[in-house]
């Protein structure tokens, strides 16, 4: 018994089912809410009914855990064997909104399918391309994911960007009771309870949300007890420019899988990736996502909330994650439980999150000292973040450029990370006087 608990630190090896269950469901907590916004957002603005809502919030459930199954335990070459969670992707919501508005779901929906193709086969052929890539970007490309988390963090802790209770007393209070739990068991708790620091600290923050009146329970009422997820919500329709500005997206979702994958293995596994990981990592974003176009949903790609999760708690075992990524098949197909789960307020979940994603900074600082503080090195880490990270937060200054480079670079400091640490590391010379 004792091996197998020891097992939840190593990527293979049985775990008790008692013992795998829990810190599986930490995994689902962790980016539960995160998994079904976009949909959210997406069928609020384009204005589907709310018949055809709730079907896609179950969809991208099933998606999400199908994706996370096929990484953990991979199809081929496709799926990394590393334990990346996998959800529907914040990066494609703006374009998605704008073709969907413009054109209507069914051209979004051809346009996710072709670039998913797209995304799938370079991920076949990494090997070709990801010298491109070296570790000083790897680096910096982390080290973006990890700002960027930041605010996201930030507004959960809040109460959620554009609640109506954003900032009130209510919410401080939650949040920091909450993040107090987490913290105080991350580093008074012993064993593999400080590994479930982060549910801990959420059971803590749910049940005071409770005693405050901030849980809503009514919607728990008049589900279906089974629910199947539907195939084809929409015909898909193919638009040469929608699919166009859709891939140059799918490249973006490709460098952040790359980031959350070395991320992975340095901060939770204490080595780089192998080059395949990489590829077949970013392989299952592809061909996952153009199956998440067939149930009507967006792409996916892998959450780095829980690549934070994994190398806070060191919990990497995938028959563990694997439990998780069944918890939110189940919650697709039973509408109670999935319902049950967004019930947990903003605030419990941006106290979870606030310390896991400065772990994810903390990995990419990390990986920067094991690259070296060469002058070359400072120049494309510095420039890179002061560009990215700046500029993206006057997204005005976008203005001038035409709407796919808008849609690529303005609100996205990832690419325009990624894209300054490759051009830089390309043009500067490689030996220096």
């Amino acid at each position: 018994m004792k091996n197998s608990i020891e097992n939840l630190y190593q990527l293979d090896g049985r775990v008790p089912l008692g013992k795998a269950l829990p810190f599986g469901l930490q995994h689902v907590l962790a980016m539960f809410v995160s998994n079904i916004t976009p949909i959210m957002i997406l069928a609020s603005v384009v204005g589907l009914d709310s018949a055809v809502s709730a079907a896609l919030i179950q969809n991208c459930m099933v998606i999400a855990g199908i994706g996370t199954l096929v990484q953990l335990f991979p199809v081929w070459r496709i799926g990394s064997r590393l334990p990346i969670v996998m959800g529907i992707s914040f990066t494609f919501l703006s374009l998605a909104i704008s073709i969907a508005g413009a054109y209507g779901m069914g051209t979004l929906i051809g346009a996710v399918i072709v670039g998913g193709l797209v995304e799938g086969v370079l991920g076949l052929f990494v090997k070709y391309w990801i010298k491109l890539i070296p570790h000083v970007v790897s680096a910096t490309v982390v080290t973006a994911i990890g700002f960027s988390l930041l605010p996201i963090g930030a507004n959960s802790f809040a109460g959620g960007l554009g609640a109506p209770d954003f900032g009130s007393l209510n919410n401080w209070i939650v949040g920091s009771v909450t993040l107090l739990a987490c913290l105080l068991c991350q580093v008074f708790a012993k064993g593999f309870l400080r590994s479930l620091s982060v549910l801990v600290g959420l059971i803590v923050g749910y049940i005071l949300a409770c005693f405050m009146g901030m849980v809503d329970f009514s919607g728990l009422s008049g589900l279906a007890v089974v629910s199947m997820p539907r195939l084809l919500p929409f015909t898909p329709e193919f638009n040469i420019g929608a699919i166009l500005s859709v891939v140059a997206v799918y490249l973006v979702s490709a460098t952040e899988t790359i980031g959350d994958t070395s991320a992975l293995c340095n901060g939770a596994l204490n080595r780089d990736p192998e080059t395949k990981e990489m590829g077949a990592a970013i392989s299952c974003d592809g061909f996952v996502s153009s199956v998440s176009g067939l149930f009507g949903c967006t792409p996916i790609t892998s959450f780095s909330q829980n690549v934070g999760l994994a190398a806070m708690s060191g919990v990497v075992n995938r028959f563990t994650i694997g439990i998780g990524a069944l918890v939110m098949i189940i919650g697709g197909v039973f509408p109670v439980v999935g319902h049950a789960l967004t019930t947990i307020p903003q605030a419990v979940l941006g106290g979870c999150t606030i310390m896991m994603f400065g772990s994810i900074l903390y990995a990419g600082f990390g990986m920067m000292a094991r690259t070296g503080f060469s002058q070359r090195n400072m120049v494309i880490v510095s420039l890179s973040l002061s560009v990215g990270l700046g500029f993206t937060q006057a997204t005005e200054m976008f203005k001038i450029f035409p709407e796919i480079v808008r849609t690529v670079f303005a609100e996205n400091c990832v690419a325009v990370v990624f894209l300054l640490a490759v051009l830089l590391n390309l043009l500067l010379p490689k030996k220096e006087e």
